[in-house]
């Protein structure tokens, strides 16, 4: 088996026709698909058989991402795909052996994706994070809220600055949120409403910018679903602003999808009559890895002064696997004894706050060997948000 970075429009072509299969992609002219795919701008890299033949992709789509107040690379792992007379062979393994180091050398300090199957990509490093909870309500329930300013319906020509800065603000707290320009805010907005039945407000309270808001219009017999796909806020009365505008459409749809990060419990925040009815089920959707332990750990957020040892696992990533000596923004290979034992996935959890240390300690992979009180000051449960998709 060999692999490789694919580099010539055959190869991407050749690559995105195994998506599609693996996808269950539905093509009318494979030529047209096939020359929409020859110039892709992200590592696409592919596994070939002995007789030449590619077997698998994976492309790593290229983002930059909130951590700890700071904005650092992340690769966004996509297109994971296998032909059916290969699978079980180890090819998307292999692709994995080669893509992860690279990208530690080209300067990713962390790697996500959207997992089918968890216990999969763990084997390549990766872990689950959950972030959100994902709510099922009537528009009654929200009957307490009112929003009382101005929503304007987004359109094709308008400008997406109002809603870029309102992400930004939004976000600005939160590990893991993608940053976003004009040109990134303007593939969520725009769409044909009454043709995709996809609505985005800008909500404005006083003349000002409050909140925007995404959904998705879903039919459902016997009555229709308002599914929120992507919104952000500006502080209490922004998120206040949300909830009024959801409320109004208690005459258009039977119910709400709504998601919340994990930070904001709405059955702690609404006050109705009866909260039994809202639902609340825990995403489990997004999986994260870490390909530059030094760096991350350098960049995470500590107390003044703080010191510790960790010994981390990683048998992919040579770079990672070792022992560390941690003060500060330094970091560096030590023989000291570890204060904390952790393989490379459990350190994904603990770095970017999706745990805490005593949460973390139940894992067979972690192990708190010693200055326990430094180490539970440093890793604590962070805001967490994920709104893109790749």
């Amino acid at each position: 088996m060999k692999v490789k970075l694919l580099t010539t429009p055959e190869e991407h072509r050749e690559a995105s026709l195994i998506s599609a299969v693996a996808f269950h992609t539905t093509i009318s002219d494979t030529e047209e698909w096939g020359r929409k795919s020859e110039s892709i701008a992200v590592p696409d890299w592919g596994a070939f058989a002995d007789d030449g033949k590619m077997m698998a992709r994976i492309i790593n789509n290229q983002y930059e991402t909130n951590f700890d107040g700071h904005v650092i690379k992340n690769g966004g792992i996509g297109g994971v795909s296998t032909l059916p007379e290969y699978r079980y062979a180890g090819a998307v393994r292999a692709i994995f052996d080669s893509l992860l180091p690279q990208a530690y050398r080209e300067g990713e300090i962390i790697s996500t994706l959207y997992p089918f199957n968890h216990a999969f990509y763990r084997k390549a490093g990766y872990e689950t994070i959950c972030w959100r909870g994902e709510y099922t309500l009537t528009p009654a329930a929200l009957a307490q809220y009112r929003f009382e300013g101005d929503a304007v319906l987004w359109k094709t020509g308008d400008d997406v600055a109002p809603y870029t800065a309102l992400y930004r603000r939004f976000t600005g707290g939160y590990n893991l949120a993608m940053r976003r320009d004009d040109e990134a805010m303007l593939r969520r907005v725009q769409g044909e409403y009454f043709k995709d039945r996809k609505f985005c407000y800008l909500l404005s309270e006083g003349g000002q910018p409050v909140a925007y808001l995404i959904y998705q219009d879903v039919y459902h017999n016997p009555a229709a679903i308002l599914s929120v796909k992507d919104m952000a806020w500006d502080g209490p009365r922004g998120f206040r602003a949300i909830l009024g505008f959801l409320s109004r459409f208690s005459a258009d749809y039977g119910s709400v999808e709504l998601f919340l990060p994990r930070d904001i419990e709405l059955f702690s925040l609404i006050h109705t009559a009866d909260a039994y009815p809202i639902q609340k089920a825990v995403s489990q959707g997004y999986m994260a890895r870490v390909v530059n332990a030094k760096k991350l750990l350098a960049l995470m957020k500590k107390p003044a002064g703080s010191r510790f040892v960790i010994r981390i696992a990683d048998g992919i990533i040579p770079e990672n696997d070792g022992v560390f000596a941690v003060c500060g923004e330094n970091v560096e290979e030590t023989d000291a004894a570890p204060d904390l034992s952790v393989s490379i996935q459990a350190l994904a959890q603990l770095a970017l706050g999706a745990v805490s240390l005593n949460e973390a300690s139940y894992r067979e992979d972690v192990q708190v060997l010693g200055n326990e009180e430094t180490l539970r000051e440093i890793f604590v449960r962070k805001p967490i948000l994920v709104e893109d998709h790749f």
